[in-house]
């Protein structure tokens, strides 16, 4: 039993680590780098408000 949860275990943080890594990607081609390390708030979420007008 604590064998299969173990799998189990290391499965899902496999999967979160994909997950992460594809977030990553999305991220970095979606957003300038120079807004990501911008450190005014709401920054990006204003962007985005100004592209879909």
């Amino acid at each position: 039993m604590w064998d299969i949860l173990e799998y189990a275990a290391w499965t899902l943080s496999a999967l979160f680590g994909v997950l992460m890594l594809a977030d990553l990607v999305r991220i970095d081609t979606t957003y300038d780098n120079e807004l990501l390390i911008s450190s005014r708030e709401g920054e990006i979420e204003a962007t985005a408000e100004r592209h879909e007008i």
